[in-house]
């Protein structure tokens, strides 16, 4: 049997975690810098006031991580949480990691008086779906919508055939 564990992240573990980050959004198609990864966790770990990081740990080898950032909801007269990142590496999935790490989040929210806690999923991710429901999460009928003020750290990629297409037309 192995032991699963989830612990609060350290200005020391900003390396592994940029690593993590940067392996869960390949497998979106996305590219993102290990500089904008390292600063954007620590900012985040220096001030808990935004939000938390945990490691997902399995038999002591690091298996994953997941993101709590705060905000005020007038809609429940106080903090709101959202799991913002959430990354279960594929070797370690279907182990109960996410479920543990979900049901750590959630006490930590319960002990700061934290009074929503949401996610966000695709909703082409049935097997993350299925843990967040599990764990308790229910759709809100309400859409995400953004505006973006700054632009994300990460980069959609585009398919290899895309991509000569795309070239061959900036060349005309």
């Amino acid at each position: 049997m192995s032991t699963n564990l989830v612990r609060p992240a350290q200005l020391s573990d900003v390396t592994t975690l940029a690593t993590l980050m940067i392996e869960f959004y390949a497998e979106a198609d996305f590219t993102l810098s290990r500089d904008a990864a390292q600063r954007t966790f620590e900012q985040l770990i220096r001030w808990p006031e935004r939000g938390c990081v945990w490691i997902l740990e399995c038999d002591a080898g690091v298996a994953g991580f997941i993101v709590l950032t705060l905000a005020y909801a007038m809609e429940y007269g106080g903090l709101r949480g959202f799991v913002d990142d959430f990354f279960v590496r594929p070797a370690f999935r279907k182990q109960g990691l996410g479920a543990l790490a979900l049901a750590r989040v959630k006490a930590h929210c319960v002990a700061t008086g934290v009074r929503a806690l949401f996610v966000q999923t695709g909703s082409d991710n049935g097997p993350a779906g299925r843990v967040y429901k599990r764990a308790g999460f229910t759709d809100t009928g309400h859409q995400l919508l953004v505006q973006p003020i700054a632009s994300p750290i990460h980069l959609k990629r585009l398919p290899p055939a895309a991509t000569r297409v795309a070239a061959r037309a900036s060349r005309r």
